[in-house]
């Protein structure tokens, strides 16, 4: 018979299975897709998860890395402040291809089967962001009242995205942004919009 923290434990080994995306959370969600990244990418990672959205519960990330590598990020994970402490991290996730919570069986960090686009919930919009399109858009009216959306972002230094699972492309400045900067315009457009302060 299963002690009651061996039940829990594996409680949360079958909910681990499921996409974060996917779990029952309410319908009103913001989807990072970080495409392209490299081990730069950190700054953008910790932009996003200290934003307000996050801690509302509200954000989900993912990382395409630029050797296909698909990483889900869990919203409660701590991201290293330093870069060397970071590496470690992507290191010990690419031996082992998940990272678990140091006080418990929870999966912060863990590689996952390509495509992203089947771990995105079913029917949301997905937008892409390139300086490359003429017209910049407002990014609050891109927010949807309470479905889900996703935006891919480039995680990379030069160059714009090219997927094939986005619906459309945006600009979202008259400038070309870093990555870092491009999520922090995004959460700040979307915690405007759905009141996360």
């Amino acid at each position: 018979m299963a002690s009651p923290r061996q039940r829990r434990e594996e409680a949360a080994e079958d909910e681990d299975s499921l996409p974060l995306a996917k779990r029952p959370r309410g319908q009103r969600r913001l989807l990072v897709v970080l495409e392209g990244a490299s081990l730069e990418t950190v700054k953008s990672l910790l932009m996003l998860m200290d934003s307000p959205l996050n801690r509302a519960g509200l954000l989900q990330v993912y990382i395409h890395t630029q050797k296909n590598v698909l990483i889900e990020v869990n919203p409660q994970t701590r991201i290293p402040r330093t870069f060397d402490r970071f590496c470690g991290l992507m290191v010990q996730l690419l031996h082992k291809l998940s990272v678990r919570a140091a006080d418990g069986p929870q999966k912060l960090l863990k590689v996952i089967k390509n495509p992203v686009s089947d771990h995105l919930p079913v029917g949301c919009m997905k937008i892409g962001t390139s300086f490359a399109v003429p017209k910049v858009s407002d990014l609050r009216q891109l927010v949807p009242a309470a479905e889900p959306v996703a935006i891919v972002v480039g995680a990379f230094a030069h160059g714009s995205v090219s997927v094939d699972y986005t619906e459309k492309m945006v600009s979202i400045s008259n400038y070309p942004l870093s990555a870092a900067l491009t999520c922090a315009k995004i959460t700040t457009a979307f915690e405007e919009a759905w009141g996360v302060v």
